[in-house]
């Protein structure tokens, strides 16, 4: 088992910046891809970004590209996604899970994952 506890997330006007992390226990953190995620009210949850166990591979959804970044320390169990460049359609809440394939994780599926931290960007 490996348990997930997103922070990080709250209220922010539109240009600014957040930074998430997921705090995750339970297994070895190195031996996962990791992902973040969102949903929107009324919308399914969407792939945001994934990273590879290493954190040498990550791969981000269009719609993010070139704003966010994700990244890892493996040494304190942590997945982190840097947002800049926030934008109203960025609100949601944000997840993150833990699978042994990215492309599984690209496909919103995924072995483990948290709770949720709510991002919301005013306009």
């Amino acid at each position: 088992q490996v348990q997930l506890v997103e922070s990080g997330g709250g209220l922010v006007q539109a240009g600014g910046s957040l930074r998430l992390s997921c705090a995750a226990s339970g297994r070895t953190f190195n031996n996962y891809a990791m992902g973040w995620f969102r949903q929107a009210p009324g919308k399914e949850r969407e792939f945001v970004a994934t990273i590879n166990w290493s954190g040498l591979s990550t791969y981000y959804a269009d719609s993010v590209k070139g704003r966010f970044t994700i990244s890892r320390d493996n040494a304190k169990n942590t997945l982190y996604l840097q947002m800049n460049s926030l934008k109203p359609e960025d609100t949601a809440v944000y997840y993150c899970a833990a699978d042994h394939n990215s492309i599984r994780l690209r496909s919103v599926v995924g072995d483990y994952w948290g709770q949720g931290t709510q991002v919301t960007v005013s306009s």
